[in-house]
């Protein structure tokens, strides 16, 4: 079942024309990762996605409901729904992880001062964190950042949760953490999952579906092993980064 629908979406700035009419469909429960060359528009997408900024043509859709043009304060309740992490973790170096993690929770003003403080120490044990609240981003490493950052996105509950580069810049031991953190918490919370990455060795090993933007639009999406056998030329050099990976998903998908 659909859960979040892209039709025809259209993006640019000034006379830079960055995405030519995206359809994509995101089904309900399952892990897919946008891939594609260097500003090719992904993190766009994403913005895109959440009503950051709007688009130029195309519609939204969630749960079928068209959310296109929709003003500040509806976005409002769309966001409480969907969640997104920025590639930078964009933590508030001036607080405390547990003010971080809270952040969220405090502008709903839905849940009482004892709830958050319980859902903040659920969300970090739930990314291997627990009990750091008292720490401070400056004390904190690459990789603890990001999950940090992934714990206040959790601490939403969010039904879609979408990722711009979550292993960007970390050493391969953190890369497989992280991945692992996002297949269990898909799996655990039941939290649909869309990633941007240029980590190929991930998006060929992780995902359920995995869609390449190229030149505006989604030039292939398939299964891992469906876009890694794809004749687009374009496609040739993300797949052959991918490596061992690549073999790996060949071998399961005949097994």
């Amino acid at each position: 079942m659909a859960l979040f629908e892209l039709r025809g979406l259209t993006k640019s700035f000034g006379d830079k024309h960055v995405l030519r009419g995206v359809d994509l469909t995101v089904d309900k429960g399952e892990f897919l990762t946008l891939i594609g060359p260097s500003a090719s528009g992904k993190s766009v997408l994403l913005k895109l996605a959440l009503g950051i900024f709007p688009s130029d043509g195309g519609s939204l859709l969630f749960e079928g409901r068209d959310i296109t043009g929709l003003d500040e304060q509806s976005w409002i309740a769309v966001r409480r729904r969907v969640g997104i992490l920025f590639q930078a973790g964009a933590l508030f170096d001036s607080l405390s992880v547990f003010d971080n993690v809270a952040y969220g929770l405090r502008e709903q003003r839905v849940l009482s001062a004892d709830e958050i403080r319980q859902r903040v120490a659920e969300s970090l044990t739930q990314v291997g964190l627990g009990g750091i609240e008292a720490m401070w981003p400056a004390d904190l490493s690459g990789g603890m950042r990001k999950r940090v950052a992934l714990a206040r996105a959790v601490a939403m509950r969010p039904e879609l949760l979408l990722y711009d580069e979550p292993t960007e810049g970390l050493d391969p031991i953190n890369v497989t953490r992280v991945n692992r953190l996002l297949l269990s918490l898909r799996d655990r919370l039941e939290i649909t999952t869309v990633v941007v990455t240029s980590n190929m060795a991930s998006a060929f090993s992780v995902s359920d579906r995995v869609a390449f933007l190229n030149e505006g639009r989604i030039a292939a999406i398939g299964t891992p092993a469906e876009v890694a056998a794809s004749p687009l030329p374009a496609l040739g050099p993300f797949v052959r980064a991918a490596g061992s990976h690549v073999r790996a998903v060949h071998s399961s998908s005949r097994g």
